[in-house]
């Protein structure tokens, strides 16, 4: 008389055990999930200024800037406000890009200066002058306040490049800033800590004294320009007053900070991405981050119409040689930094393009482990190719579809340089070290169907990443080896998603498993082939000639 009653009560555990494997894990009905921005999966556009899109022709020439260069070694016109044309034009959105970051746009040295492949002009912003100033050839002042307000109201942050570690070269027209503010010498050397920081990375760069704890005057070359520029009076008010109310010491990095974070406050620049850190006593940049937070809280506060959203301001760094293996750490042999402790959420990923030579399942999966463990809380930034890395993944663009998926489908935000969806040429004939990867942005390929076509695979993991924080920041699972089929979920600060996604699979009849992801009845869509399809026994079904599906609940 037991045996059907047991039959009965396993028949029932048997039920409840298939309902518990394929629960959902579904949003709440209060949950933000359509478009929710989250810096540890976004989607990053990187560009130079100088080469993306000349909005403004009238700026191409300024400080009788007309010497003979090395190739692509001068000004090409490029500018805030080509930048700001693609945005309004909706270029990024399509692309799915909900970030931008541009190469440094505060005024440069006048003059040229001979690196031994011909002279070169500050086209790439990385030689500064002047802090408090916009190098016309760049832009004015209002044209990089319309910049970010174009952004802000497409939903894209801005990100500004920030030099903390130098000036620019010294110069007939560009005077050197004074031993109390920076050093000639010595040259680092790279063997450690002591031989990387207090030192020159190159010859004719000064090294701000980002260590020193002096107090120090302003140069007199920049008191003579602002006074020449009927703004002396203006700019020492204001230093006096950031100086009494942080209470900081006038230490030459100090006066920097005052500068660098004035963008913040005044224009609602949304993060810094640093350049040079490690080459910078760590201890400045945990400055930077403090003053940066007070800017953007300050810019909040009298800006509340324009707030996008409570993300705190971001700060990503380049620490040359970093890679996500690394964890928390960067080495220098004698010494170990953990820059993530010292002001940084993110660290640019120089391992990635040696990653993405293996499987997907290996990369994925080994992302996942280190950002959700010794990472947890953090982010690192992966990029294919980049403006000064003369080894990129692919760098003779044989393989544009592949870099696309890659890229933008690992864990951690994904770097899209400028054209690397358009396939741009990085290989540059007569062109002499980092000039190659530095090219004018392809505007005119776009009538080719090859490059439409590498373009049209980008938009749609572009813009699938970008509507799906759970691709960049959430969990990584593999439902299925091959052919290769995972998910991804994310669910945090009231943030929840969820997608499928497969790759390399069969053109034709495709299954499609989805786990415990999706419940059963769900109706999803593909957004690759833009295919509605509903869940049946734990799976769907599509017949179509991609080989990529990118599953959403519909």
């Amino acid at each position: 008389m037991q045996k059907p009653f047991i039959w009965l009560l396993c028949c029932f555990w048997l039920i409840l055990s298939c309902k518990k494997e394929t629960k959902s894990i579904e949003p709440k009905a209060d949950a933000k999930t359509e478009n929710a921005f989250v810096w540890e999966g976004a989607n990053l556009y990187f560009l130079l200024t100088d080469r993306f899109n000349n909005g403004n022709t009238e700026n191409d020439v300024n400080f009788d800037r007309t010497k003979e260069t090395g190739l692509l070694r001068d000004f090409k016109g490029g500018d805030l406000a080509g930048i700001t044309q693609k945005i309004k034009d909706g270029y990024f959105t399509d692309l799915g890009i909900n970030a931008i970051w541009f190469t440094p746009v505060v005024e440069q040295i006048h003059d040229a200066v001979d690196e031994g492949t011909g002279n070169t002009y500050a086209y790439h912003g990385y030689w500064a002058k002047d802090w408090t100033a916009l190098d016309p050839n760049f832009g004015t002042y209002a044209e990089l306040q319309e910049l970010v307000k174009a952004a802000h109201k497409k939903g894209i942050r801005i990100v500004m490049d920030v030099v903390l570690n130098h000036t620019g070269p010294v110069t007939d027209q560009d005077p050197f800033w004074g031993e109390n503010w920076t050093r000639q010498e010595p040259q680092c050397t790279y063997t450690g800590y002591d031989t990387t920081i207090p030192c020159t990375l190159v010859a004719n760069l000064p090294d701000i004294k980002t260590d020193s704890e002096v107090e120090v005057e302003l140069p007199e070359f920049l008191i003579q320009k602002w006074k020449d520029e009927g703004r002396y009076d203006t700019e020492i008010q204001e230093l006096d007053t950031y100086f009494a109310e942080t209470n900081l010491p006038r230490t030459p990095r100090n006066y920097i900070i005052k500068w660098l974070t004035d963008y913040i406050r005044e224009l609602g620049i949304d993060a810094f991405r640093v350049d040079t850190v490690k080459h910078v006593d760590e201890s400045a940049w945990t400055d930077l981050r403090t003053q940066a937070d007070l800017a953007f809280a300050d810019y909040k506060e009298n800006n509340p119409e324009a707030i996008l959203d409570d993300n705190p301001f971001f700060m990503l760094g380049e620490v040359y040689g970093y890679g996500i293996g690394g964890g928390r750490d960067y080495n220098f042999g004698d010494n170990t930094v953990d820059y993530f402790a010292n002001g940084f959420d993110n660290l640019i990923n120089f391992q990635f393009k040696y990653d993405a030579k293996g499987d997907y399942e290996t990369m994925f999966k080994t992302y996942d482990s280190i950002l959700h463990h010794s990472l947890e809380g953090k982010s690192i930034l992966n990029y294919a190719t980049s403006h000064d890395d003369g080894d990129p993944f692919d760098k003779d663009r044989s393989k544009a579809y592949e870099t696309g998926t890659k890229l933008l489908l690992t864990p951690g935000i994904s770097q899209v340089y400028y054209g690397d969806e358009l396939a741009r040429d990085l290989t540059i004939e007569g062109t002499e070290g980092d000039a190659t990867l530095r090219g004018m942005m392809p505007w005119n390929t776009l009538d080719s169907t090859e490059t439409k076509n590498i373009l049209k695979h980008w938009q749609k993991l572009g813009t699938f990443r970008r509507d799906h924080p759970a691709v960049g920041a959430g969990q990584h699972q593999m439902l299925q080896q091959e052919p290769y089929v995972f998910s991804r979920t994310y669910a945090k600060n009231g943030v929840e998603d969820a997608v499928v996604i497969g790759l390399d699979l069969p053109v034709g009849e495709k299954r499609i498993p989805v786990g415990a992801i999706f419940a059963e009845g769900t109706k999803l869509k593909d957004t690759y082939s833009n295919t509605e399809v509903t869940v049946e026994n734990g799976i769907v079904m599509l017949n179509n000639s991609e080989t990529l599906v990118l599953l959403e609940r519909k």
